[in-house]
């Protein structure tokens, strides 16, 4: 699970730089969409884990 939230705080983080610097708008887009695919994946895997 310490992974899952090390890579949400990563994608978080890459988001706010790419909002802060103009030209790396794209960044913060592959940022935000990477930090949705792993929320649902670390939601997945926890779920699966407790049943």
């Amino acid at each position: 699970m310490g992974l899952i939230v090390g890579l949400l705080v990563l994608w978080l983080v890459l988001a706010v730089v790419g909002f802060v610097v103009k030209s790396l708008l794209w960044l913060a887009v592959v940022a935000l969409i990477l930090f949705v695919v792993t929320g649902v994946f670390g939601g997945v895997r926890h779920r699966g884990r407790v049943r």
